[in-house]
């Protein structure tokens, strides 16, 4: 089973109440195989929801309580981000996870980049909260802009 950030499958997740439709992760969506997670939602988070941004760090900072996840009038959701990522967890220990794709630059899901905190849109290295949580237990994961077709077959096992 692989958990899929819902907004990338079409799902209207994303914060400003839209999607972020991908359509290669879509064309697979079929196989059984994917379970769709919005962490911020498990988090208690409604969408639509505030734009928000990790502040002086990164998602392990955040889960070590060395900075916060907070929007640019400094609405603090923290909590919900902690929850959110730890429910994830949950849903990889119950069904056997064994990867994830997430939305990069996302400050939950961000693989390899997210925004850097000043609300400007600048990206920098780094993981959001549930993708730092997923890399603690040793879960794969895979952004929507670096992820190729022969390993998304390779992941659903679509030998075709």
């Amino acid at each position: 089973m692989i958990i899929v950030s819902a907004c990338l499958l079409g799902l209207n997740a994303k914060y400003d109440g839209t999607s972020n439709a991908h359509a290669l992760i879509q064309k697979y969506s079929s196989s059984g195989k994917y379970i769709p997670v919005c962490p911020e939602q498990l988090g208690g988070l409604p969408t639509p929801r505030v734009p928000v941004e990790i502040i002086d760090g990164m998602g392990q900072d955040v889960l070590e309580g060395q900075c916060a996840v907070q929007g640019e009038q400094g609405d603090v959701v923290t909590p919900q981000f902690i929850r959110g990522a730890k429910e994830i967890v949950k849903i990889v220990e119950m069904f056997g996870v064994s990867a994830a794709i997430l939305k990069e630059r996302s400050p939950s899901c961000g693989a390899n980049y997210i925004y850097d905190g000043s609300f400007s849109h600048r990206m920098m290295p780094g993981q959001g909260v549930t993708a730092a949580i997923l890399k603690e237990h040793n879960i794969p994961i895979y952004s929507e802009e670096e992820l190729t077709e022969e390993q998304l077959k390779e992941l659903v096992g679509d030998d075709g």
